[in-house]
């Protein structure tokens, strides 16, 4: 039996709750967005809106972002 660390699971919850942001799934993209404290919530704004503005970023990153911002109400379509 493997044991993970705090840091391991850390980078787990991260990975999952990006997951469930650039999901395409409202659903999965409003919870994720509701259980995080308002600097929190700032923050993903923030790297949503350099997702869609910054160079770097694949099409299906970019859309994503696009998806989430919308469901969010942040971005106009």
């Amino acid at each position: 039996m493997s044991q993970t660390t705090g840091k391991e699971q850390g980078n787990n919850k991260l990975e999952a709750l990006w997951d469930d942001l650039l999901s395409r799934q409202p659903e999965r993209v409003q919870s994720a967005y509701a259980s995080l404290a308002a600097s929190e919530q700032q923050a993903v704004l923030e790297h949503l809106q350099r997702m869609l503005n910054e160079s770097g970023w694949q099409a299906a990153q970019r859309a994503s972002a696009r998806v989430a911002l919308k469901v969010l109400g942040k971005q106009a379509e």
